[in-house]
């Protein structure tokens, strides 16, 4: 993998991974100020906005980057900004007609929804959709900006207003739930349209970022259009067509979670109490899985979302160059970097379900075992998001679109009976038996299409996979000699238990991977400064 695009990736990662983390963290006063109902009715509404939000930009933030990565490899670089300059405007129309969409929509899925007794009712979840609605007039216009900057393969602007649009929103919306149910004793629903209209605000704040980084490039890209070949001269039909074709798959694929948990949206609460379980426990129970342990388990595969996000340029430059030796080199390191970081990180995740979710929420039994069940999935969810930006790379997207509607199919058909069989776990199974069909389906279209083979991956999985079962051997008996001092139902104690049993897991993981020079061969020679600090010793 070149140094650029590892370059990118780290970058777009450090980004991602800080955002991801705010937004973890935020979990904590947010679970304190407005409980699991409180989560559950959020995730009534951000849910929906995810997929109205994919459809207005409709995949257009990632084409742009594709396209446009694709004509500065050819120097044709007034192509790129003349797309540049009719998606903005593009985006301002969409962004605003699917605003007027989610709005006026937002009483019929409401009502839907909505189980009656004991839960919200139709017209709360109406209010806290129609407040995250506004959010769309500005987030589509914004995205254009940061896909322009990702196809000249330039990540800083879209890590660093990304993490800024996370802090407003962030700091809007505990202020703001805050000032609602505290000072002004407002009611739960108030504090919730609040926190859902604090997208808007955030957004605000990431576009700001944006225009500044725009300001300060703008020498570095119209030197660019200096060096413009000219040979092409497109129209913006051609190019729009050339959009469309790219972006329609692009639109599946950033919806494919919002998608999974869109199926528990409509079904999750009304199966369980179909089967007996009152409003008022189902409400929580779709709080806890939708809410507080999704966001838990985004975490490890932030590195895949940054990764596909960074390797797609370079993906569809390899492919267009016919470069074949540098895109299957390329393949190798993003796959086993990814699992290398992933693998580790969702066992540990799941052996240390119990006080991880206490310290972030409070001790919950269904909590430890949606997020214990749950963790697992997160290996899928990173397979996906790069096997699907490898397609796309390759122009062949429709293929990774297949693959998500079998997903969902079996997600849809077998989610309801699951609940029925399982209770809450059983959404989680549905949601893992639909990704396996989806990265499966993924990875042989990329062999079939390239004839990529992953002999060199699945040894380093095997590897992987033995040094992260002995790391969490070790977490678990590290957890059980702590249970006999600490208790992980008490939130302090738990964040001990969480950071004792993480260092020597992490040592253990680190110490393997380090002495098979497992490692070396994926980050390189500079990996051996953090082997000399840990006194290992690598073979040979």
């Amino acid at each position: 993998m070149s140094s650029k695009l590892l370059k990118g990736a780290f970058i777009l990662t450090l980004g991602s991974v800080l955002s991801k983390v705010l937004g973890l963290l935020y979990v904590i006063p947010f679970d304190a100020l407005m409980g699991e109902k409180g989560a559950g009715l959020y995730s009534h509404a951000y849910v929906p906005y995810t997929i109205f939000i994919s459809m207005a930009t409709a995949g257009m933030p990632l084409a742009v980057s594709k396209t446009v990565s694709k004509y500065n490899s050819l120097e044709e670089y007034a192509v790129s900004r003349k797309l540049y300059k009719s998606s903005l405007k593009l985006m301002l129309v969409t962004g605003f007609l699917a605003f007027i969409v989610m709005y006026t929509l937002a009483p019929v899925y409401a009502n839907f929804v909505s189980v009656g007794e004991k839960s919200f009712a139709a017209a709360d979840i109406t209010a806290v959709i129609r407040a995250v609605s506004f959010a769309l007039i500005i987030v589509p216009f914004m995205s254009i900006i940061r896909g322009f900057f990702q196809g000249h393969q330039k990540m800083e602007p879209t890590a660093i207003s990304q993490v800024v649009e996370q802090i407003v929103r962030i700091v809007f919306l505990l202020a703001g739930a805050y000032v609602v149910l505290k000072i002004m004793d407002g009611n739960l629903v108030t504090a919730v349209s609040v926190a859902t209209f604090a997208a808007a605000i955030g957004a605000i704040g990431g576009l700001f970022v944006l225009l500044w980084y725009w300001k300060k490039e703008k020498p570095y890209l119209n030197d660019l259009l200096k060096q413009d070949k000219g040979t092409m001269d497109i129209s913006l039909p051609h190019i729009y067509k050339e959009i469309l074709i790219s972006s329609i798959p692009f639109i599946f694929v950033s919806i494919a979670m919002p998608a999974f948990q869109f199926v528990d949206n409509l079904t999750f609460e009304k199966t369980l109490v179909s089967i007996g379980i009152s409003g008022d426990i189902a409400e929580s129970a779709f709080g806890i899985l939708n809410f507080n342990a999704q966001k838990l388990v985004v975490i490890p595969m932030t590195l895949a979302t940054a990764f596909s996000m960074a390797l797609l340029p370079s993906v569809t430059k390899a492919y267009v160059s016919d470069n074949q030796d540098a895109f299957r080199h390329q393949l190798d390191q993003a796959f086993q970097i990814l699992l290398f970081l992933t693998i580790p990180s969702v066992i540990g995740m799941a052996t240390l379900a119990e006080p991880i979710y206490t310290a972030f929420f409070a001790h919950n039994p269904l909590g430890t075992s949606i997020l214990a069940t749950y963790a697992p999935t997160a290996i899928l969810f990173a397979l996906f998001s790069v096997s699907a930006a490898v397609l796309q790379g390759i122009n062949q997207q429709k293929y990774s679109v297949l693959s998500l509607l079998v997903g969902l199919l079996i997600k849809l058909s077998l989610n309801i009976p699951l609940i029925k069989m399982f209770e809450s776990v059983g959404a989680v199974y549905a949601t893992t038996l639909g990704y396996v069909a989806c990265c499966a389906l993924n990875l042989y279209f990329i062999h079939y299409f390239t004839g990529y083979r992953y002999y060199l991956v699945i040894k380093r999985i095997i590897l992987m996979s033995l040094f992260a079962t002995i790391m969490g051997l070790v977490v678990w008996g590290v957890e059980s000699v702590l249970g006999l001092f600490l208790d992980s139902e008490i939130k302090i104690q738990a964040i001990l238990i969480i950071i004792i049993s993480a260092i020597f897991g992490g040592l253990i993981y680190a110490a393997f991977s380090l002495k098979s020079k497992l490692a070396h061969r994926l980050f390189g020679s500079r990996i051996d400064r953090l082997a000399e600090k840990l006194g290992v010793k690598a073979k040979g």
